[in-house]
């Protein structure tokens, strides 16, 4: 167990370390980062991620963030990323980070959380039904990585 585990909100100043973690965590690549995304916070703002730190360092993250700004969807919010730090992994950080991001999307009025996770990564599936997501459906042939196609696989958890 990690007794200096801290999860907190982002911050501009983690763009560094965040990509570092993305760099480290990510097997599979969807595609190259398009240019100007050479920053972790191009695509997203900090108070949309949660933070792990172990020892004042950031060891993980998770995106939380609306699909769509309709108000009709207003009560739904998506996981659009998760990564841990390979060393760190196995530790029960990415379900505190998962615990955290559905207790902030509680805080902001959503009544269902969802996320994509790629059929190979067997870890992230099991991570996410252990909190209590469930497989709704699967965009099948979604991907093709390494020659291969992969499925997209979507997941949901009502609050």
């Amino acid at each position: 167990m990690l007794l200096s585990m801290v999860i907190r909100h982002a911050l501009a100043a983690d763009d560094a370390d965040l990509m570092r973690i993305d760099r480290r965590s990510w097997r599979w690549f969807v595609g190259p980062r398009a240019p100007g995304t050479d920053r972790f916070f191009a695509s997203s703002r900090p108070d949309d991620v949660l933070v792990a730190e172990v020892d004042h360092v950031p060891v993980g993250y998770v995106k939380l963030g609306r699909r769509t700004d309709l108000p009709s969807n207003r009560h739904v919010l998506q996981i659009h990323g998760l990564a841990v730090d390979p060393y760190f992994r196995r530790a029960g950080i990415g379900q505190a980070l998962i615990g955290h991001a559905i207790e902030e999307a509680r805080r902001r009025g959503a009544s269902k959380v969802w996320l994509f996770v790629l059929e190979p990564n067997a870890a992230a599936r099991a991570l996410y039904l252990r909190c209590g997501f469930e497989l709704v459906g699967v965009l099948r042939d979604e991907f093709r990585l390494e020659e291969h196609s992969v499925d997209d696989m979507l997941m949901e958890r009502h609050l």
